[in-house]
């Protein structure tokens, strides 16, 4: 899942940032609102992180610009104002959820993870194909009933496939769902990760395959009984 963070304090930001990225997410970090609103243009935006004391305007603002255009991605405001008002008023604004500084990373990992369990955020309980089975909220892959040890990059590939199981996810797709705006990725970078993935899944018995659609990009699926 793809989040982006909208806070001035560098501090902050850097911790923010590190939390989320260890808990599995892909983090894009902008200091103000001109530059949320192009990495919203940008890129598919699951979650927003949204300060409002930012140096071009009231964060309040960008919520109700974002609401009245449509755009619906969920907000979670981070905010040194902890007064009821304000509150209210963030809601009111279209705001989903509010948090007040300072907050622990725990805390905020959970609460970005209740918004994006949300019928209408697309992040369900668990992902299933074959015997493997991946947690979403909790980073957790499963092959049978045994818990599988994967790196970080390898279960953000198997999320993005197995959100499309059966189908082509091209490699600019995978690219653009595993790494943020500001990571350097190598050439080889997506190959290296399958290529990781598909060892361990066969050595874990998993039975599922993932295809090499040349030109296109990769696809999982289960593994077909023999007769």
């Amino acid at each position: 899942m793809r989040l982006l963070l909208v806070e001035d304090n560098r501090r902050l930001g850097e911790l923010v940032c590190e939390g989320l990225r260890t808990a599995g997410y892909a983090v894009d970090w902008v200091t103000s609102i001109d530059e949320a609103e192009a990495a919203l243009e940008a890129a598919r935006i699951d979650l927003m992180l949204l300060d409002l004391g930012l140096p071009d305007g009231d964060g309040i603002d960008l919520i109700r610009r974002l609401r009245r255009a449509r755009n619906m991605t969920p907000i979670l405001v981070l905010t040194a104002r902890s007064g009821l008002n304000d509150r209210i008023t963030g809601l009111d604004s279209g705001a989903d959820d509010f948090l007040v500084k300072p907050f622990a990373i725990e805390e905020l990992s959970a609460r970005c993870r209740a918004l994006l369990r949300r019928p209408d955020r697309g992040l369900p309980p668990q992902l299933i194909l074959g015997n493997v089975a991946l947690d979403p909220g909790e980073r957790t892959v499963s092959v049978g009933d045994v818990r599988q040890d994967l790196g970080r990059k390898e279960i953000d590939l198997l999320e993005v496939l197995l959100r499309r199981a059966e189908h082509v996810v091209s490699k600019p797709m995978l690219e653009d769902s595993m790494y943020n705006m500001n990571e350097d990725v190598s050439a080889n970078a997506i190959e290296a990760a399958v290529s990781r993935l598909r060892r361990h899944l066969k050595e874990a018995q998993a039975t599922v395959e993932i295809r090499t659609v040349h030109g296109l990009g990769y696809s999982i699926s289960a593994q077909q009984k023999s007769s």
